[in-house]
């Protein structure tokens, strides 16, 4: 049963009122495709419009705490923690990372999703002037611990 619909099919916001407060944390991932010498300029810092990761890192941190304000009915919940990390899988593929924390009655799992996302975004932005050819190629969550039920790939 899909819990952001009540009987008659409506869309709603899930009551956690009686939930408990448990340490709720989740991570996720998101892979960009880009040219080989795309990912050099932006590995190096090499960008025009100036260091692409340190900007992606720190929208992908916004984004995540701004995840109420984007995906209708998730809770505005008091995180504790988004971190977000890139790694180079190969000479054509960058990988984003994201890691959130919190204290409370519901998990951050879209809070870590959007936080990827973002940063993703961020990563084309600053590098569309070199490569308009890059493809978000996959977003997904990867763990979520916390509440009822643990979640890992």
């Amino acid at each position: 049963m899909l819990t952001h619909l009540n009987k008659d099919g409506e869309a709603v916001m899930v009551d956690v009122g009686e939930k408990a407060v448990t340490t709720r944390t989740a991570k996720a991932y998101a892979r960009i495709k880009m040219r080989p010498e795309t990912l050099d300029a932006l590995l190096s810092a090499d960008l025009k419009k100036g260091d692409g990761l340190g900007a992606a890192r720190i929208a992908g941190i916004m984004g995540g705490k701004r995840t109420c304000d984007l995906i209708p009915l998730c809770h505005n919940i008091p995180i504790d923690k988004i971190a977000v990390d890139f790694k180079k899988a190969d000479d054509s593929h960058l990988e984003v990372y994201s890691f959130a924390k919190c204290e409370y009655k519901t998990g951050v799992e879209m809070e870590a999703l959007t936080a990827v996302s973002v940063a993703a975004l961020t990563v084309y932005d600053m590098c569309k002037a070199i490569d308009r050819g890059m493809v978000i190629e996959e977003i997904k969550l990867l763990e979520k611990t916390g509440g009822k039920s643990d979640y890992r790939i």
